[in-house]
């Protein structure tokens, strides 16, 4: 399940909660052609400590798409989108591609 992430600084916290996150990652999604974040609120999770984080998600995939070219360019959006945002170091995106629509 995904936590919130919590910076903390000298002037206080900033804090990402889960459904920023997941909704980070949908968007990235989004940016693919062929893909479709299968299920937002049971199908992805986004794990992070020391700097670091991991997402495990769902995929829907567009009939006739490449699909693991979809699901590797969905690995590197998430990623990308991730490493930007937050900062954090981005250890792996696991896709499953659960649907053909």
């Amino acid at each position: 399940m995904t936590e919130p992430l919590v910076f903390r600084g000298r002037d206080g916290t900033v804090t990402l909660t889960a459904a920023a996150l997941g909704r980070l990652v949908a968007h990235a999604v989004e940016g693919v052609d062929g893909a479709r974040l299968r299920r937002p609120k049971r199908g992805l999770d986004v794990v992070h400590a020391d700097g670091r984080t991991s997402v495990s998600l769902e995929l829907s995939g567009r009939y006739g798409a490449s699909l693991p070219e979809v699901a590797r360019a969905v690995q590197e959006r998430v990623a990308d989108a991730l490493a930007r945002t937050t900062g954090l170091e981005v250890e792996r995106v696991d896709v499953e591609i659960a649907e053909v629509e």
